[in-house]
């Protein structure tokens, strides 16, 4: 029996927004039976908010999130081995990055198993393209330290290795923290080095600048539960 193909399925990053889902994204899903997700409740309302005329209920998901033991993802993943296809959905964005859906898709190496990445938004990657930063030289850094004294390290860090490798930082917070987030960058960096916010990449509140930290200070924007992706870069343009 031949194996079923992984699929990739990028989801929404800015809640109702399913215009930005490519066609083949749509085909794909309303051809897949079974899911492995990272959240079913936002799985099942994006498939359901795509209108491709499925019966949600007849449908199979799987949770695969950072809490899934490692030797739940073959039992997961068991449709492959019986020749379907399977689909993984992240809870915003594309699976793989930034996202527990990799270990699916390390298990389909492992397995001889198809992976078929899919077209579709990365929040990451569209802050980077709107930044005006190195494309070419960048490091995704996901959270940073809580602790005062360790942010502050992190940040003099990313600064230096900006400047020294002339390389983008990209980072993020959890959204209520990404004021207080904005004003430690304000505080702690070079006045010349440039920050670029990135907040509801996608959506209808969509705000997306880049600004030297002395421009910053003299900036209010208001981040506050609202997913945003932040990107430093002190090296030359």
């Amino acid at each position: 029996m031949s194996k079923g193909a992984l699929y990739l399925i990028p989801s929404v990053i800015s809640e109702g927004e399913t215009s930005v889902i490519p066609e083949q994204v749509r085909s794909i899903v309303k051809n897949t039976e079974y899911f492995v997700v990272e959240n079913v409740r936002t799985a099942r309302r994006y498939i359901s908010s795509l209108k491709l005329g499925l019966t949600i209920e007849d449908l199979h998901f799987d949770v695969l999130d950072k809490k899934t033991p490692d030797q739940a993802v073959a039992k997961l993943l068991k449709p492959l081995h019986e020749g379907k296809n399977v689909g993984v959905i992240s809870e915003s964005g594309c699976p793989g990055i930034a996202d527990p859906g990799s270990r699916a898709v390390a298990y389909a190496h492992k397995n001889d198993i198809q992976v078929v990445p899919l077209v579709g938004p990365s929040s990451l990657f569209l802050a980077l393209m709107a930044s005006g930063f190195n494309g070419q030289r960048f490091a995704f850094h996901g959270y940073l330290p809580i602790k005062k004294s360790e942010l502050e390290t992190a940040i003099r860090k990313m600064e230096t290795e900006s400047a020294k490798s002339n390389q983008t930082q990209i980072f993020i917070e959890a959204p209520y923290r990404n004021n207080q987030l904005l004003e430690q960058f304000i505080k702690n960096c070079n006045p010349n080095t440039k920050l670029c916010v990135a907040k509801d990449v996608s959506g209808n509140s969509e705000f997306i600048k880049t600004l030297s930290i002395a421009q910053w200070k003299k900036v209010k924007v208001d981040l506050h539960k609202i997913p945003t992706v932040f990107l430093l870069f002190s090296g030359d343009i």
